[in-house]
């Protein structure tokens, strides 16, 4: 007899599940996978573009300065009387100007102040999608373990069954069909075990890949598992927080406000322009009757005002399609509420079903645990055939499995509910760190 064998079942799985060495935490491997995963690294990369895209907008309102320099050589012949001649003329200016009075470029700016708040609800959603990637991840390495730890018990399982069946048949007090259901429910396991595996390495790989780690071992549920309610317990304070805190509403908040600005921008084709203009030149050329060097210097101050008459109709039409566009946006807006709110109460209600699912398969585990005692005890005294034992053995591993794929389902749960409603940070993998193994 196998030392496996000489262990409750209880005491097996806990040795099975007990956290593997430099097992790591949910959080450990997130902050991996933020220095690794491809796709967030574009994401921060385009966060960064957009904040230089947007400091660009700021330079309709400053002050511009340019260099202009010329250098020319010139040779001139004259037939009669015959002569000829070359000199050199050259010329620098610096010339300046500063907006005084530039409607629409001040709107450029505005919305550029807008893109910055645009560009980090746009990094936002990446951190949140990072963090759900690798929880997800982290969670299906857990399950598939856990079924290949339940697989492999259940195959003990229906190997004592069948040795049993084999002994019982030799001795004379059960059928030829006991021993035969026994093996064909063994070698259903073996199928079930090489499936588990696979499906195990498959998972290892994924998570992997994402935290960029080799052999990255997640830390699995401390027992006893106790699992955190849910707070606030009102679907509604999830669905208000969403309209501050969501960034996806904060991008179609953020989209209309540009709108507008861009009809302001349209409004201020129609409007006067007026700006600070400096220049300072000099040059050198020779006085073209006596040939003598000349040199110059001039300085320029002035204002340029510009007053747009008409535009074949163009500006009336922009501020039309900018209107229209402006009205898009606030549909937009509009939609954009009502998904978060649609999505935040699922998610929510996923998470009170998923916690009532967890207390009801813990009640079906200690009635199946109670059935195949039973089952067992029947066997033995011959009012129970084989087949009924291993039954009671399947349904009672299926709820182990069951019951530990809902525990998963209620931590990544809450963790989509966070993320439905916009309010999901890096600080609230602390809370599912909190029921792992230290």
């Amino acid at each position: 007899m196998t030392p496996l064998r000489l262990l409750p079942l209880s005491l097996a799985l806990g040795a099975a599940f007990a956290a593997p060495a430099q097992a790591q935490s949910l959080l450990e491997l997130y902050e991996s996978a933020r220095t690794y995963d491809a796709s967030y690294q574009s994401a921060k990369a385009q966060y960064d573009a957009n904040l230089a895209r947007a400091q660009q907008a700021k330079a309709g309102i400053l002050p511009s300065a340019n260099l202009s320099a010329n250098a020319s050589r010139t040779n001139s012949e004259v037939k009669d009387p015959p002569s000829e001649r070359d000199f050199n003329s050259r010329s620098a200016t610096v010339s300046a100007a500063q907006p005084l009075f530039r409607p629409a470029n001040f709107a450029t700016w505005e919305q550029g102040k807008k893109q910055v708040a645009l560009a980090e609800a746009q990094l936002t959603v990446a951190s949140q999608d990072l963090i759900i990637r690798v929880s997800q991840a982290y969670f299906d390495v857990l399950a598939a373990q856990d079924t290949l730890t339940f697989v492999r018990a259940q195959k003990t399982a229906v190997a004592e069954q069948l040795a049993s069946a084999k002994r019982n048949f030799e001795v004379g007090t059960s059928t030829i069909t006991d021993s035969r259901e026994a093996q064909a429910r063994f070698d259903l396991v073996v199928a079930q075990e090489i499936a588990a595996d696979n499906d195990l390495r498959v998972k290892k790989l994924a998570l992997d890949n994402l935290v960029g780690k080799a052999n990255a071992a997640p830390k699995p549920l401390a027992t006893p598992v106790v699992l955190p309610a849910i707070s606030p317990d009102s679907v509604e304070q999830w669905v208000q927080q969403a309209e501050e805190a969501s960034p996806a509403i904060l991008q179609s908040r953020t989209n209309l406000d540009v709108a507008r600005l861009e009809t302001e921008k349209a409004k201020a084709g129609h409007l006067p322009t007026l700006d600070l203009t400096a220049s300072y030149s000099q040059s050198r050329s020779p006085n073209n009757l006596t040939g003598v060097q000349t040199r110059s210097n001039n300085t320029t101050v002035g204002l340029q005002f510009n007053l747009p008459l008409f535009a074949g109709f163009a500006t009336q039409n922009r501020i039309k399609e900018t209107l229209s566009l402006e009205e898009k946006a606030q549909a937009d807006l509009e939609a954009t509420r009502r998904a978060v709110g649609q999505g935040t109460r699922s998610a929510f209600f996923g998470v009170v079903s998923g916690l009532s699912q967890v207390k009801a398969l813990e009640a079906s585990e200690q009635s199946s645990q109670l059935a195949l005692d039973a089952n067992k005890l029947g066997y033995q005294v011959g009012v129970r055939i084989n087949i009924d034992v291993l039954n009671s053995q399947s349904q009672l591993f299926q709820t182990k499995r069951d019951l530990a794929q809902a525990r998963y389902n209620v931590l990544l749960g809450s963790l989509r509910l966070r993320q439905a409603n916009g309010t999901l940070k890096p600080e609230d993998l602390q809370g599912v760190n909190a029921v792992l193994v230290k």
